[in-house]
């Protein structure tokens, strides 16, 4: 297992859940009666790298042994999802989805050492070790209206229909990838692939050989590496 605590709350990631710990057992049954919180993690700078919100769709929460509660995630890979984002990250934040109540912060200092330990002994597939990711990302940046910089990534052996990675900024969600986007309307020139993320976000890639772009919201993103 993985383990973290501070001085009111601890956190362990276990082979098919996660156990938290929080400061009161208040807290503890709110987060049952919801059946959801949100998981943020952070990198050096303080700024959300990865968002996960555990919640009815992908999980189910319960209380064990009167106090902690126990999230099993009902795929595989979203447990995958938390193992890495763990393992890349610098802090994890703990809170109430949709609200300011803030749960508990856990320094993830060492993580990767930790997370690869436990990927090697826990026998599931679709975890850690065994996500599969093509070799590099493409990113691309844009000045004009709203400076970012996006990067994309398709998984070469996805577990599920999320198949693809958007980092905007830094902060990461994953994606499933449409071809078809356009359905039986001619797509525009150059049109390669939609990427629907997670969180609602849409991002259209196109390549006509010498340029590579994409649409995020309004604006034009030029690939920049």
């Amino acid at each position: 297992m993985a383990y973290y605590q501070n001085d009111i709350a601890s956190i362990e990631l276990q082979c098919d859940r996660i156990r938290f710990a929080p400061p009161n057992y208040e807290i503890s049954q709110r987060i049952v009666e919801t059946q959801e919180m949100s998981l943020s993690f952070r990198n050096e700078a303080g700024q959300a790298a990865a968002v996960f919100q555990v919640g009815p769709v992908n999980s189910s929460i319960r209380m064990a042994d009167n106090f902690p509660v126990e999230i099993e995630f009902v795929a595989n890979e979203d447990l995958a999802f938390v193992w890495e984002q763990t393992a890349l990250g610098q802090k994890l934040e703990i809170s109430e989805i949709g609200s300011d109540i803030h749960f508990a912060t856990f320094d993830l200092s060492g993580s990767a050492r930790a997370i690869k330990s436990l990927s090697a002994v826990c026998p599931v597939k679709g975890t850690f070790a065994n996500v599969t990711r093509s070799e590099e990302d493409t990113t691309y940046c844009g000045e004009d209206g709203v400076k970012r910089e996006i990067s994309i990534e398709i998984l070469d052996e996805p577990v599920t229909e999320w198949d693809a990675m958007i980092t905007v900024n830094g902060a990461t969600t994953r994606a499933m990838t449409a071809y078809s986007y356009f359905g039986n309307a001619k797509p525009p020139a150059d049109f390669v692939v939609a990427l629907l993320g997670e969180d609602r976000s849409e991002v259209l890639v196109y390549d006509n050989g010498p340029t590579s772009w994409l649409e995020y919201g309004d604006y034009r993103y030029d690939r920049c590496r």
